[in-house]
């Protein structure tokens, strides 16, 4: 039986090496893709013979143009595609001029399109699934995030009509949108009080873990959810659900 084949981008750290990994667990072959070398490197001496690398940045149109055939050439198919890789960056509206602004959407959003695009075919081939990764800052406004909070609400549309348009072709499109996860940079750059307040604010006080991310993810490509498309999932602890309720008014 041929083994199925996940293109998972930024899949050097955090979410997307996870998710690697978890495919491999469940028996694919994955490609994974990602624009910082010596991270991507090191990643793949992790995960072993059932991981390939690719070393190309998916907000460069003239890269995606080369990976795509570079993924088919090694591996033949592309079963899933998982658009994780992005970029963080908060700041104030006033001081997010449109270099700033543009950074975050070559990579969050343009990324996540060109990908989409170029996998196509290949996904009409195997019937395949995109699994775009957004972030509850894509459902919920707040401060600092003028320019990333935007990325990953045009990714939420984006994902439904990708899966209005490619579900005739047996394409599945859903996207999984993180709450707080414990991954090392935010534990490099969340202060006390910061982990203090999310732990109030999320129902089952705490962080998620990329493990818990992945888990959702890998659901979503596989053949348990085929009948699952164009749905927007938080995997984020019920952070989204509480809106505005105050921690304050709970019973315990």
């Amino acid at each position: 039986m041929t083994q199925k084949v996940a293109l998972v981008t930024g899949a050097a750290r955090g979410i997307g090496l996870a998710t690697a990994k978890l495919f491999i667990e469940h028996g694919w072959l994955v490609a994974a893709l990602d624009r910082d070398t010596d991270a991507l490197k090191d990643a793949l001496a992790t995960l072993g013979q059932s991981a390939s690398g690719f070393d190309y940045d998916v907000s460069n149109p003239n890269d995606v143009e080369r990976a795509l055939p570079d993924v088919l050439a090694r591996f033949g198919r592309i079963d899933a595609l998982v658009n994780n890789a992005g970029v963080a960056d908060f700041g104030p509206i006033e001081e997010t001029d449109f270099a700033r602004w543009r950074r975050v959407m070559e990579t969050n959003l343009d990324g996540v399109f060109l990908m989409s695009q170029a996998a196509t075919a290949a996904l009409k081939d195997t019937k395949g699934a995109i699994v775009n990764i957004a972030s509850i800052s894509g459902l919920r406004a707040s401060t600092l995030r003028v320019a990333y909070g935007t990325s990953k609400a045009a990714v939420i549309q984006l994902t439904k009509q990708q899966a209005a348009e490619l579900g005739e072709f047996r394409i599945r499109a859903n996207c999984v949108c993180p709450g707080p996860v414990r991954t090392k940079l935010a534990m490099a750059v969340h202060t006390q009080d910061i982990i203090d307040a999310y732990h109030d604010a999320i129902p089952l006080n705490r962080y998620g873990s990329e493990q818990e991310i992945a888990e959702v993810i890998v659901f979503l490509c596989s053949e348990k959810a085929s009948y699952v498309t164009g749905q927007v999932i938080a995997s984020d602890g019920g952070f989204e659900s509480t809106g505005v309720g105050l921690p304050a008014l709970r019973q315990s």
